[in-house]
């Protein structure tokens, strides 16, 4: 029986990633962040005099702080018509009256109300009354994100996932695993850089977030109004949500550097460090793009999952590394690393369901794999979960056929370090798989 266990372990991870592109290629088309559907009246309409106003339909409901349009560089007021209308897809644009215009142009932007990604455009009525100068050139530009914004806002996320994946992932392996490894020095450090990295990316990225969807600088991220703009949206709720559990995990660490050992056996402590883990996790998900597409109460779930099965995974990775493997105790090496290989194998199944539920929802169909930014990069990331999964084999082939040696022979350098280098190479492929999920979530799907 125990041979045909370990074959269906080897086959299940590749398995699953079949099945992601099995369920690519029956998914339903998904929409992307909010566009403009129509304008009253219609983009490019020969006008005879400005319009008192412009009305404009959006593909998802906006907050009225979200959409931002001007005319001639001077920001123009938004209002609900006055109807009623209950999607909150629509607004009304006030233009005032200027003399001497041959067109009116108007240059609109909208940030996305689920995770906060801008949108733009532009909108061109030449003017009857200027007939002979009305094929005058638009010169008006659609304003669009700052790239150095945006690359800076992704550092900022990878630096989030990471801390996030040490905190709840090393938490998890003390518990579950290695709860004497709360006295080891490198242990404790790793919790509370982590901790620290989390709380700083929880301050930095909602004024990266603001300035991104504002198509602002670098400079407009560090600014008070800022933050004051986004914490008026479900982003910024969400992201102020975000940071209280990060205040929260203080608690949480702290108890566990204490208390050490005994802490981490304890049900009350397990039953807080749980409750918090489950906040971030579902906090950190919130801004993302799970909320797309037909169905988004899948997709909360699956974030959940997935965010859960990469941090158990990299955060054990890591304390395996740096905490158990260098004090070579035969005991620690018994107890963490098999039951590691069992968790590592849960997490990895998880993190390949939940990432093929995502993809459904998100990118859509098949061919959007291939043609757009946010396909191609989901691409490389499943490489790269291809070759991890790769090492994590070898890895698992060492914990059958080389721990009980390593264990007799008290870890003996020379057995363990084929296993040391294995799991270093799987925590540097982790990595990387962060570093595109960064960039995926500030990305916008289907372009």
């Amino acid at each position: 029986m125990r041979p045909r266990a370990l074959s269906l372990r080897a086959i299940t991870p590749a398995a699953v990633l079949v099945a992601l592109l099995a369920v690519l290629l029956l998914a339903p088309a998904a929409s992307a962040h909010t566009e403009l559907e129509s304008s009253a009246p219609k983009d490019g309409a020969r006008l005879a005099h400005t319009p008192a106003t412009v009305r404009l339909t959006f593909s998802e409901a906006v907050d009225l702080p979200d959409v931002q349009v001007t005319a001639d560089g001077r920001r123009l007021a938004v209002s609900r018509p006055g109807r009623a209308e209950p999607q909150g897809r629509v607004v009304d644009v006030a233009v005032p009256k200027a003399s001497g215009r041959q067109r009116l142009t108007l240059a609109w932007q909208v940030r996305d109300i689920e995770d906060g990604h801008p949108t733009s455009g532009t909108l061109s009525f030449p003017l009857a009354s200027k007939e002979k100068d009305a094929s005058a050139p638009d010169t008006a530009v659609a304003p669009k994100p700052s790239d150095t914004v945006r690359t800076t806002w992704a550092a900022v996320r990878w630096a989030g996932y990471l801390a996030l994946a040490l905190y709840v992932g090393g938490l998890a392996f003390l518990a579950l695993l290695w709860p004497q490894g709360t006295q080891d020095r490198r242990t404790r450090r790793i919790l509370t850089v982590a901790w620290t990295g989390g709380l700083a990316s929880a301050l930095a990225a909602p004024g990266l977030q603001g300035a991104y969807g504002a198509m602002g600088t670098l400079g407009d991220a560090f600014r008070l109004s800022t933050y004051q703009d986004l914490l008026s949206t479900e982003v910024g709720v969400v992201a102020a949500c975000r940071l209280l559990m990060w205040v929260l995990a203080a608690i949480v660490l702290a108890a566990l550097l204490q208390g050490g050992e005994q802490a981490a056996r304890s049900p009350g402590w397990r039953v807080g460090a749980l409750t918090i883990a489950l906040g971030l996790l579902r906090t950190t998900g919130m801004a993302g793009h799970n909320a797309e597409g037909t169905r988004p109460g899948w997709g909360a779930i699956a974030d959940l999952v997935h965010l859960l099965g990469v941090s158990v995974w990299l955060g054990g990775l890591t304390l395996l590394l740096l905490g158990v493997l260098p004090r070579r105790r035969p005991e620690e090496l018994s107890a963490a690393v098999a039951g590691y290989s069992t968790l590592a194998f849960v997490s990895v199944a998880a993190v390949a369901v939940a990432g093929a539920v995502l993809a459904w929802q998100i990118v859509g169909s098949f061919g959007a794999l291939f043609h757009t930014g946010y396909g191609r990069l989901l691409l490389l990331k499943l490489a790269v979960l291809a070759a991890v999964l790769l090492i994590a084999q070898g890895s698992r082939s060492w914990v059958r056929t080389r721990l009980d040696i390593a264990v007799l022979l008290r870890g003996d350098r020379a057995i363990v370090r084929p296993f040391v280098y294995s799991v270093a190479a799987e925590t540097g492929l982790v990595l990387v798989i962060l570093a595109a999920t960064s960039l995926l979530v500030t990305s916008a799907p289907g372009r």
